[in-house]
């Protein structure tokens, strides 16, 4: 069982290792603007005029701007509304580049990816823990009566709502643990974490993505599938901080760590 368990963990790193390295993966961000900050709508990296609106952006381009919507190039005006992935499918590109359009909290920005950014040529892996089987328990999911929504501080020094569905409760090394968990829509569980070697020997957070509870409420918790975030491959992602109560005493020598 060890042994299939490590075989599985591999492959799992192998395929998140070639994922974070597409060329529009994370580490192709170059950017992230929010229109707020640009009120003339023009981002001195991007070519055209982006202004948003209540509900959409307005993209204004000219010949000279060089840019293509749905694959074909684009001259005028046209409204857009937040791309919903993958990035490859963005509906608006400047050569390679694609010009990915989104939304937080009501505040309509621009994401810049691009294949050439130089974190992609520099990147050499994920150093990550090989398989212990001692960081996989059985977890329990109790959910809140209702989702609550709390203010963390995103990686980019602004404050965002985190929606959390309840909590996960588990035992590691002796120690009874909770964590604070979103649920996903296939009912999957999220969770933010940080540990004892957050900052020193693994990124200052991690994610953590146990699968959907059965019935009972039971899951597992496997901390060697670990996550970095997105903000670990660029600094240019909002990602959120962990909410309160999910900074870990132990520290959790699993998982991803840091970037090679």
């Amino acid at each position: 069982m060890t042994t299939d368990a490590s075989d599985k963990w591999k492959q799992w790193h192998e395929h998140r290792t070639a994922r974070v390295s597409e060329p529009y993966g994370p580490l192709a961000l170059t950017g992230t603007y929010w229109l707020e900050d640009y009120p003339e709508g023009r981002i001195p990296a991007i070519p055209g005029r982006w202004v948003a609106e209540e509900d959409a952006v307005m993209l204004t381009a000219g010949r000279d701007d060089g840019l293509t919507v749905d694959d074909k190039p684009f001259t005028g005006e046209i409204r857009l509304g937040a791309d919903p992935g993958p990035v490859a499918e963005a509906r608006v590109s400047a050569g390679e580049r694609r010009l990915v359009v989104l939304v937080r909290e009501g505040v309509w920005g621009v994401r810049d990816y691009d294949p050439g950014a130089p974190a992609r040529r520099a990147f050499q892996g994920i150093d990550a823990t090989p398989h212990d089987p001692r960081w996989s328990v059985e977890g329990h999911f109790t959910p809140y009566g209702e989702g609550r929504t709390v203010r963390v501080e995103n990686a980019d020094g602004r404050h965002r709502g985190l929606g959390l569905g309840g909590v996960l409760a588990f035992t590691l090394d002796g120690q009874d643990l909770t964590l604070q968990v979103s649920v996903e829509g296939d009912g999957s569980l999220w969770a933010v974490f940080a540990d004892a070697t957050s900052g020193n020997g693994s990124y200052r957070f991690r994610f953590l993505r146990p699968p959907a509870p059965d019935a009972e409420g039971r899951t597992t918790v496997d901390f060697n599938r670990a996550l970095l975030p997105p903000c670990a491959f660029a600094d240019h992602f909002v990602c959120p901080l962990p909410p309160p109560g999910n900074t870990l005493g132990p520290a959790i020598e699993a998982g991803e760590r840091v970037l090679r």
